[in-house]
């Protein structure tokens, strides 16, 4: 009996939102490679998890962050494979290649979703590796929101206003990569050789990357030139450089950098015996007898004493007192 391998998701789920019909959209192979993204992303999600198990609970915050972001993007490619998150825009130019001849283009707002939560995730992945003073990462990642708000407004629109839009985020964009590029760079540097070399390799890396974001941009929603397989293609690639790659090549720099050295020190619970340790009663931690829990007492008195009972006693002039056992 043969197992069929066929992909049917755009049997199941049309080119038709709310009535209109995208005829610019992805065929079976762009929703193979959407699928193959995702399960990329996933695996590299779950392997970055298992490097965190090795570490420290108090130093896994790297591994965390870089676990979390492949995790959302493997399901924003997931809805994008399955021909979902996705609405029917009219193009502002019109072109006669029949790969991109139509009126209206398929839009994947669901990859601006995942940009608004991963790339924030990136940028804290490199600023505290730069160790980077908390105004200016929250400075940062309002900055970056503004980025990708403004190329999701603009892939929406239908007219040349878009381009607007796009000017914004590329304003945006460059500002962050001055930062990556200069400030960031410098504070790099003051935490030592090792922590300048891994912020340089990634920050490089994204640099690189999220200058080519822009061109994607103009080629597939903006100016509708290449068709949505490419389009496919060209983000896939970037974003498998841009999150696995890049999440693979900063936890290895990381592997000897004490966070503490970064200002990121995170006190954790020193083992079980703190955590189930045994509450002694109240009488126990105030006054004289504040340390002793094992029927030992000591006492202070004026004059001399001898006792009988029970229990022993012995008194001396000083006034200390040492009791036994209990006296009657």
């Amino acid at each position: 009996m043969e197992i069929s391998r066929r992909n049917n998701a755009l049997d199941l789920n049309a080119d038709t939102v709310n009535g209109v019909t995208a005829d610019i959209a992805i065929t079976t192979h762009g929703s193979d490679f959407y699928f193959s993204v995702c399960g990329v992303m996933g695996f590299a999600g779950f392997a970055f998890l298992a490097l965190a198990y090795r570490k420290e609970r108090r130093d896994r915050l790297f591994h965390y962050i870089t676990a979390a972001v492949v995790f959302v993007a493997s399901i924003a490619y997931f809805t994008m494979g399955s021909n979902l998150g996705f609405t029917p825009i009219e193009v502002e130019f019109f072109r006669s290649d029949p790969e991109v001849a139509g009126t209206y283009r398929e839009i994947f707002y669901v990859r601006y979703i995942d940009w608004f939560i991963t790339t924030p995730l990136l940028l804290l992945d490199l600023l505290m590796t730069a160790g980077t003073p908390w105004p200016t990462l929250l400075w940062l990642i309002l900055v970056d929101w503004i980025m990708i708000v403004t190329g999701l407004v603009g892939a929406l629109v239908f007219n040349r206003y878009k381009w607007a839009y796009f000017a914004f985020g590329c304003f945006a964009m460059f500002y962050i990569i001055y930062h990556l590029v200069w400030e960031s760079r410098l504070h790099a540097r003051a935490y030592g050789k090792d922590v300048e070399k891994v912020f340089m390799l990634c920050g490089s890396l994204t640099t690189i990357l999220w200058i080519l974001y822009p061109v994607a941009w103009g080629l597939c929603e903006g100016g509708n030139v290449i068709p949505p397989d490419s389009e496919a293609v060209f983000y896939g690639a970037l974003d498998l450089l841009a999150k696995p790659v890049f999440g693979s090549l900063l936890l290895w720099g990381h592997r000897n950098i004490d966070p503490a050295r970064l200002g990121l020190a995170i006190k954790d619970y020193d083992g079980e015996a703190l955590v189930h340790e045994e509450r002694k009663p109240e009488h126990l931690h105030n006054g004289p007898n504040a340390n002793r829990a094992d029927g030992y007492s000591n006492g202070n008195g004026n004059g001399n004493g001898n006792g009988n009972g029970n229990g022993n006693g012995n008194g001396n002039g000083n006034g200390n007192i040492t009791h036994v056992g209990n006296a009657v």
